[in-house]
């Protein structure tokens, strides 16, 4: 019995051990924190808006390298397009009819405009609900800024406006889409948007 311990003692010895698991440099933890905001921005977005961006931004910025002018040119466009449509989806709101399906509007001063049916009215009381009001245009900000702050993360773009950038560039191209990201989301925690518009999540009732 002992000759048999001391046969599997050297084959015990030479068993390998468990992996270590190697600390994570700075870079590693601010990219892995950098898809963390990104994913939990989006959330605050136009699901339409940011599918096309995640579509059209590899295919205009060439992977990030930009060669000429009018890809960067092109790219532009896109995010200031994208932006607006952010804004003005902010304004949209959704209702459902009789019969329970979704209808569409813009909100107005006086209610709620359906665009894809001309035979669902509100009632005055329900309209009033949908009316447009201040706090509507800060949502709209703030959801603009949002993706921005989510474009400002793609390491495409920033690599097509930003090819080589300097220390002091990195550090502002890593504080200046978290902050605006912290920023819009508490006002978002504070002041939450009641509308479910085109592209966001549509109420249950």
């Amino acid at each position: 019995m002992e000759a048999i311990r001391e046969n599997l003692q050297p084959l015990l010895s030479n068993m390998p051990s468990e992996p270590v698991k190697q600390p994570k440099t700075p870079a590693q933890k601010a990219t892995r924190k950098t898809f963390k905001g990104t994913a939990q921005l989006a959330n605050l977005l136009p699901t339409g808006t940011v599918l096309a961006f995640q579509m059209l931004a590899p295919v205009l910025t060439d992977l990030g390298r930009c060669p000429n002018t009018t890809s960067r040119s092109l790219t532009l466009c896109m995010i200031i397009l994208c932006a607006v449509s952010c804004f003005l989806c902010s304004f949209t709101d959704s209702v459902r009819d009789s019969r329970g399906k979704v209808r569409y509007g813009v909100a107005t001063f006086k209610g709620l405009y359906i665009m894809d049916s001309a035979t669902v009215e509100l009632s005055p009381e329900a309209a009033a609900k949908y009316r447009l009001r201040l706090i509507d245009f800060f949502h709209a900000l703030m959801t603009s800024l949002v993706f921005v702050a989510v474009a400002l993360f793609d390491q495409k773009v920033v690599k097509c406006f930003w090819p080589t950038p300097t220390a002091e560039t990195e550090e502002m191209l890593v504080a200046v889409p978290a902050c605006i990201g912290i920023i819009c989301s508490l006002f978002f925690i504070v002041f939450p948007s009641r509308r479910h518009g085109i592209g966001f999540p549509l109420s249950k009732q």
